[in-house]
């Protein structure tokens, strides 16, 4: 700069650059994915200004909920600073690759959004919360419009993405704010692929001995029963293994019964899975919850559609209960007693359950280091030795 005083001419041009739509500003949300990004962490979407997305599905905790309640992180809080869900708040990592809810030629239910399938994408779940009376608590899709359209940079942005009618009706611009949001959870964000076990299958890591012998263990079709529900690709270590068949199963887990007694559920109420989607109406799938994805599950603890169990090796061992006749095994070790009947004891996966034998504590050991190869490299700091 020379420090001498632009002439009349000079700020003229400038001006006319200024206002040039060439080099206009960008605008606050350029893509799609950006207004997501926005809306999945703005809690203004919630009754009292307390809740977002991000806020059961933090970024920073596996996409799960990493606040302590009455019943720990088995359920989740509602914005209302009272409610208390009933079950527990599933990942959202990898969830952009549970296909759309149908029923196979085989007569099974797969894929979908929530653990019973009654959202077909993750448009339709990211519509769900925020009109949930227990979780965000808007009234009505028109409130939450109205709190999108007072938001100039959403108002610009969704005319701009969806077109200039987009506010014409509160079902157009609900809908494009869920379409915003899924997205946002479709990017790399929620699944980048970058886990221990991803390196592995590049070469660029060696799995410890403990790690190979669960890596093989969790493949085997002789030793274990995991990928029986747990692989998606027809062959062990091809890449993007999301860990889930997306398929629904009844494996006999009981009632949380702490949870209940905190969050006023009815003492008889039965949990019926599957069997509340509206679009399911088989007794035969009662009990059923879609099989979750393993990635990350060594840091979204606590497990189980009603987070009854604290850690992941309980988990395991819940599991190697129905092919072990050790008494010790028939013991949950987070209470001490036997295990708890399960909350619909009828459409128990057996087959799948009773595939392959009882695991001493080296191979349960080795399955839970290899599970924890599965972490994300963002929340691999979040790893514990148990």
């Amino acid at each position: 700069m020379t420090g001498r005083k632009a002439t009349f001419p000079a700020l003229l041009l400038a001006a006319s650059l200024a206002a040039s739509p060439l080099l206009a500003a960008e605008p606050q949300y350029a893509t799609m994915e950006d207004l997501g990004e926005a809306l999945f962490f703005d809690t203004n979407l919630s009754k009292n200004g307390t809740q977002a997305c991000a806020t059961c599905h933090s970024p920073d905790n596996g996409f799960t909920d990493p606040r302590e309640t009455d019943a720990g992180r088995a359920v989740s809080l509602g914005d209302d600073g009272a409610s208390l869900g009933d079950r527990n708040a599933p990942t959202a990592s990898y969830a952009v690759f549970s296909p759309p809810f149908h029923r196979r030629e085989d007569g099974r239910y797969v894929g979908g959004q929530f653990l019973d399938g009654r959202e077909k994408d993750l448009a339709g779940q990211a519509g769900g919360p925020p009109l949930n009376p227990i979780e965000m608590g808007m009234p009505h899709k028109a409130a939450v419009v109205e709190r999108l359209k007072a938001n100039p940079a959403y108002a610009e942005a969704f005319a701009r993405l969806f077109g200039k009618d987009v506010f014409d009706t509160d079902e157009a611009a609900y809908g494009a704010m869920a379409a915003a949001i899924a997205a946002f959870e479709g990017t790399d964000t929620f699944a980048p692929f970058d886990s221990k076990y991803d390196r592995f299958l590049r070469g660029e890591v060696k799995l410890t001995d403990q790690e190979e012998l669960g890596r093989l263990l969790f493949f085997s079709q002789q030793f274990t029963n995991c990928n029986q529900c747990h692989q998606l690709r027809r062959l062990p270590g091809q890449k993007q293994e999301t860990f889930s068949n997306y398929e629904y199963h009844n494996i006999g887990i009981p009632a949380n019964t702490a949870v209940r007694i905190l969050n006023g559920v009815a003492k008889d109420h039965v949990d019926r899975g599957l069997l509340d989607n509206p679009a399911v109406d088989d007794p035969a799938e009662a009990g059923k919850f879609k099989v979750p994805t393993l990635r990350n599950v060594a840091v979204t603890g606590p497990y189980m559609h009603n987070g009854v169990f604290t850690k992941l090796r309980t988990a395991i061992l819940f599991y190697n209960k129905y092919n072990s006749k050790n008494p010790e095994r028939q013991v949950n070790p987070e209470t001490g007693q036997p295990w708890r009947q399960p909350e619909v004891a009828e459409n128990i996966s057996l087959k799948e359950l009773e595939h392959g034998p009882a695991l001493e504590d080296k191979r349960i050991d080795a399955l839970v280091a290899f599970l924890k190869t599965l972490t994300d490299k963002r929340y691999e700091h979040l790893l514990t030795d148990d």
